[in-house]
């Protein structure tokens, strides 16, 4: 066909155009020739003797071919996303366990904050000094005349006169009437207190201290400066501001007719005492001045101590008799049987507790005095030996079998619940 096309050529354009094409038609042969030189060296070259398929020319569009679905794909996106995503939730998770750990701890710990700046300035600086007389001038202008009102109880020749002071504090007067002597227990703010003996028209001769916390001792200092006599009793471990006549356990105070016997009840403080006035004198009821030993179906923190002392604290005081009036420090009844309903639902006494405490606070009352055989009955820091209790919250019975053991761990566990209940 070159031939051809080669002679037509010559014969209608002369020899000039000949020798064009005849150049054209060699340099084509010479192209092909290499090509297929080529050709044979790669398939010779080629392991398996397979022809490469030719070069494609550039004047064609190159259209790939698709390929199937790889089922594994999604799977191995799956896998791309879910894993790591998988590993920060874990993260996470175990973060927030570590976080239930360390609150469970630190409740465990019943909050000692006798190990920490805020406690010891509180206890052993004069920081919480000035912090205790800021909270007395607030409930001074919020309580002109006390939190709560309050109905004192006369007996043969005692009277026990009750006196609201800060924002929930109680202390007291324990009048011998015949003698018109008086003793002061825990007088926290000297205002009320004063007021009260100069109504009464009574000399003060001495103040019983429960601890150191300056919510029970702020006015000692106040009070002993003005009655010169007045001597100031508590534990010489506690620290006690102005401590004239240190105290130990089973120590009797006189004072006319008054027998006061100390009780040493450690836990909340490393010195805290109980104070039980004795009733055979006047025949009477005895008085229980708990301080922040007990309180109406509660019992106070343990910031110096552990379960074991508290426990051993709270059994002293069941063993006195039921009909002993418990005096406590502060004014905690209804937030205390709220949470007793938590823990004992089904708890008749306490119901039945519940709806003469809410009736007293919506007239602004004091709830006080309770007697020991109530607290007994509806108290649930005094019930660590009910097997109800222990079925529902204790963890079972100790590595010896120690009852003491598990009432420990089931106190230790409401107290824990208990400073939840208060913070929610």
């Amino acid at each position: 066909m070159a031939a051809v096309v080669a002679a037509t050529a010559l014969k209608g354009r002369g020899a000039r155009n000949a020798r064009v094409l005849r150049g054209i038609l060699a340099g084509a042969t010479a192209n092909k020739a290499s090509h297929n030189r080529t050709r044979a060296l790669q398939s010779h070259s080629s392991p398996e003797g397979k022809e490469e398929p030719e070069p494609l020319s550039p004047e064609l569009e190159y259209i790939p071919r698709k390929r199937g679905k790889n089922p594994m794909k999604a799977v191995g996106l799956a896998w791309a996303i879910g894993f790591p995503c998988g590993i920060l939730l874990f993260i996470l998770t175990k973060r927030e366990v570590d976080k239930d750990r360390v609150k469970q701890m630190k409740a465990r710990q019943n909050m000692r904050l006798s190990n920490t700046g805020e406690y010891s300035l509180y206890t052993r600086t004069w920081l919480g000094y000035l912090f205790y007389r800021q909270q007395l001038r607030r409930a001074r202008n919020r309580y002109p005349k006390g939190h709560s009102k309050t109905q004192p109880r006369l007996f043969n020749g005692v009277k026990v006169l009750p006196i609201p002071v800060l924002s929930d504090n109680y202390s007291y007067l324990i009048i011998d009437t015949q003698a018109q002597l008086a003793v002061a227990v825990d007088p926290s703010d000297p205002r009320a207190v004063q007021a009260s003996i100069e109504k009464e028209g009574v000399t003060l001769v001495a103040i019983l201290c429960t601890h150191k916390h300056w919510d029970h001792s702020g006015g000692n200092r106040d009070l002993s400066r003005r009655h010169r006599d007045c001597r100031v009793y508590g534990s010489p471990q506690d620290g006690i501001p102005y401590l004239t006549h240190p105290l130990c356990h089973q120590d009797v105070v006189s004072v006319g007719r008054l027998q006061i016997r100390a009780l040493a009840t450690p836990g909340h403080t490393q010195g805290h005492l109980v104070y039980l006035l004795d009733g055979e004198p006047y025949k009477g009821p005895s008085c229980l001045f708990s301080g922040d030993l007990l309180f109406l179906s509660g019992c106070g923190r343990t910031f110096e101590g552990n379960a074991e002392t508290m426990l051993s604290s709270l059994d002293t005081v069941l063993g006195l008799g039921d009909d002993t009036l418990l005096w406590p420090g502060h004014e905690y009844a209804e937030e205390n049987l709220g949470f007793a309903g938590v823990v004992e639902p089904e708890n008749l006494a306490r119901e039945r507790k519940m709806q003469w405490v809410q009736r007293q606070r919506l007239e602004r009352k004091g709830t006080c005095p309770s007697t020991l055989g109530e607290e007994r009955s509806y108290n649930p820091f005094l019930r660590t030996h009910c097997l109800a209790l222990q079925e529902a919250l204790g963890p079972g019975p100790g590595p010896t079998g120690d009852d003491d053991y598990s009432r420990a761990q089931l106190l230790e566990e409401l107290r824990r619940l208990k400073d939840m209940h208060k913070s929610k």
